[in-house]
C-alpha cells in the first residue's frame, strides 16, 4: 500500500496558524475554506512595518474606487466600472488582514479593533451605496439606497448576535462580505457588457439580503428569548 501523500494534508504549522488568527470568529460562508487558506499565507508574507491600521485605511480605500468607478461610469463611460473589481479586490485584501494579521502578531485590540472594523465598514457601505445613486440615475437610484439599507440591517443583525451571545460572526449563511464582493464585482462587469442589465441583477440581490435578513432576526429573536426564559427559569 502506497504511503499518504503528506502534501495533501495541511501541516501542524498551518493549523497553528489558522488557530491563532481565527480563534474569534467562526465563519459558515461559503468561500471560507480559500480564503483562510488566502489569509494565512499572506499574513505570513506582509511586511512587518505594514500595521493593521494601514491595512484597515487600504481596505476604506479600495471601497472609495468602487464608489468612484461608479461614479465615473455615470459622468463619462461605463467601461469605468471595471474599476470596481481593482477596487474590491483592494478592499478584500485590507478588510481580511487587518484583523487577522493583530492575531498572527499576537498585538489584537478586541476592543479597538471591532469598533473600527464596524465603523469603516458602514463607511465603505454607504461609499459604494452613493455611487450606485449617482450612476443609475431615475426611480432606480432607490436600489443602491436598498443596498445600504440591507447591508446595514445585517451589519445590527451581527452586533445584536454579538451581545446577545458573546460570539461574533460576520456572515449570513454561506454569505459573507467576500461572497458579496464577487457577487457585486459580476453585476458592474456584466453592466459593462450588457448595458442596462445592473438594473434588473440589483433588485434580486437586495431581495436575497432582505430574506437572509428576515431569517437571521427570527433566529436571534428566538435565541434571545430562550436565553431570557432560562435566567427567568433560574
Amino acid at each position: 500500500m502506497a504511503p499518504p501523500d503528506k502534501r495533501s494534508r495541511p501541516s501542524s504549522k498551518s493549523f497553528e496558524i489558522l488557530e491563532s488568527i481565527f480563534r474569534d470568529r467562526h465563519r459558515t460562508n461559503l468561500m471560507r475554506k480559500q480564503e483562510q487558506k488566502a489569509i494565512s499565507y499572506l499574513v505570513q508574507h506582509i511586511p512587518h512595518w505594514i500595521s493593521s491600521n494601514m491595512l484597515t485605511g487600504f481596505g476604506l480605500f479600495g471601497s472609495i474606487i468602487v464608489g468612484a468607478s461608479f461614479v465615473l461610469a455615470g459622468f463619462f463611460h461605463k467601461n469605468y466600472l471595471l474599476l470596481g473589481i481593482l477596487g474590491f479586490t483592494i478592499s478584500w485584501f485590507g478588510d481580511s488582514l487587518d484583523g487577522r494579521i493583530a492575531y498572527f502578531r499576537n498585538t489584537p485590540r478586541k476592543n479597538y479593533g471591532f469598533a473600527l472594523d464596524i465603523t469603516i465598514d458602514w463607511i465603505s457601505i454607504i461609499l459604494i451605496g452613493l455611487g450606485f445613486i449617482i450612476y443609475a440615475k431615475g426611480p432606480f437610484d432607490l436600489l443602491g439606497y436598498g443596498f445600504v439599507v440591507m447591508y446595514g440591517w445585517e451589519m445590527i443583525i451581527a452586533l445584536l448576535k454579538y451581545r446577545i451571545t458573546g460570539h461574533y460572526s460576520i456572515d449570513s449563511g454561506i454569505f459573507g462580505p467576500t461572497e458579496v464582493r464577487i457577487i457585486v464585482t459580476a453585476i458592474m462587469v456584466a453592466e459593462v457588457l450588457l448595458p442596462g442589465s445592473i438594473i434588473y441583477s440589483t433588485i434580486p440581490v437586495c431581495l436575497l439580503l432582505f430574506v437572509f435578513n428576515i431569517l437571521d432576526t427570527r433566529k436571534l429573536l428566538r435565541i434571545a428569548d430562550k436565553i431570557d426564559r432560562n435566567k427567568s427559569g433560574d
